[in-house]
């Protein structure tokens, strides 16, 4: 089974903009979200959350300086 085949994850890659890492950014989100539900606040949920804001931010810049 590939990884477009599941239907939430097919939703994404269809309606993204064939950029693979922004469309695992996306989906990754809620993992996160999720772990960090699961684990309650501590030291390595929040930076759990900062790493991957600071993630997501830097690669919406790049692209957008990209263009």
């Amino acid at each position: 089974m590939k990884l477009r085949n599941v239907p939430v994850v097919s939703y994404v890659f269809e309606a993204g903009a064939d950029d693979r890492v922004f469309d695992s950014l996306l989906l990754v989100g809620p993992i996160v979200i999720g772990v960090i539900v699961v684990l309650d606040r501590s030291l390595f949920t929040e930076a759990l959350a900062v790493a991957y804001l600071a993630v997501f931010v830097t690669y919406v810049l790049y692209q957008g300086i990209q263009e």
